[in-house]
């Protein structure tokens, strides 16, 4: 599995070289991403609008997988994470960052050419956090490394929230764990916590080597491209690729409405679980469709959206 995904990270390199060397091109991206026809960033990764973000937040992760998996997406979601805010939702678009065990010789020209193409390029883990914009989430495949592993303390933790308002998903240890937690709104996703720093001389002692900036990635057992759409809450995180983003959107909001009816309903007792919990007949879809209107400017669903859903009603 491991040569596999070494295979095509650097066939990837070797391909679409930029600045850096470890991020593939323009082309590459958008040819991975083939189902994105909306709006993208000048390296090509997806940009999904900041409104599918803001309502992204209400959804759920049952109803986010429930989507993916009907659309035969089976390994976007992963859980068992350490948090930072668990009670808070993380929302943003994917840049990804693959770092593998070091290795010397790898490690000695990729930093060689980095330094050549800019001077003032210092640790490679500091290469993709200078690429972040506002709304971005840093997920990081750094292989569950522990001890003398994390490339992520409080000082590049407080860089990343100045750049994206939003936290990390990071498959490794972190460190200066009550730094993080300062930052207040840092809501990011870990595996572990220890105190070490990782090390990165090639020439003495050397943990972490950086093979991928915005690359196909793997985290725990989800596949994640950049530009996909991050909704980390409740202990797990799942992946949303940018093309079903709305449609996860859409899905979640229908589901709200029609709980929320169905709720007030059991409630008022007029229908019985029975009803509520099995295919409605055509005489509640027609009390939900009145209940729309009548309470459509009190909904927590955009106006325009529940008037889209009316106007795809015919009772």
């Amino acid at each position: 599995m491991i040569k596999i995904k070494m295979l095509l990270l650097i066939g990837c390199v070797v391909h679409g070289m930029t600045a850096l060397g470890q991020q593939i091109s323009r082309d590459e991206l958008i040819f991975l991403t083939p189902e994105w026809k909306g709006d993208r960033y000048t390296d090509g990764r997806p940009k999904v609008p900041d409104a599918i973000l803001d309502r992204m937040k209400r959804v759920t992760l049952e109803e986010a997988w429930a989507v993916l998996r009907n659309e035969n997406y089976k390994h976007q979601y992963d859980d068992g994470w350490v948090m930072i805010n668990p009670d808070s939702v993380l929302v943003g678009r994917a840049v990804t960052a693959t770092f593998m065990p070091g290795r010397p010789d790898i490690h000695q020209v990729i930093d060689d050419r980095g330094h050549q193409r800019d001077k003032r390029i210092k640790s490679q883990n500091s290469w993709p956090i200078d690429m972040l914009t506002r709304r971005d989430v840093y997920v990081v495949d750094q292989f569950g490394a522990h001890e003398d592993g994390p490339t992520i303390g409080d000082n590049l933790g407080n860089s990343i929230f100045a750049k994206t308002g939003n936290g990390i998903v990071y498959n490794g240890a972190v460190r200066d764990i009550n730094g993080l937690r300062e930052i207040g709104s840092f809501t990011s996703f870990f595996r572990a916590y220890h105190p070490s720093h990782h090390l990165n001389d090639p020439k003495g002692q050397l943990n972490t080597t950086l093979v991928g900036i915005n690359t196909p990635t793997r985290i725990g057992k989800a596949t994640v491209m950049p530009g996909d759409v991050v909704l980390g809450r409740d202990g797990g995180v799942i992946f949303i690729p940018a093309h079903l983003a709305e449609k996860v959107v859409k899905t979640s909001e229908i589901v709200r409405l029609r709980d929320m009816f169905g709720h007030q309903r059991l409630r008022e007792q007029k229908y019985t679980p029975g009803q509520i919990d099995s295919r409605w007949s055509d005489d509640i879809e027609k009390d939900f469709s009145q209940w729309l209107t009548h309470n459509i400017d009190k909904l927590p669903v955009p106006k325009e959206q529940i008037q889209e859903l009316l106007k795809q009603r015919t009772w």
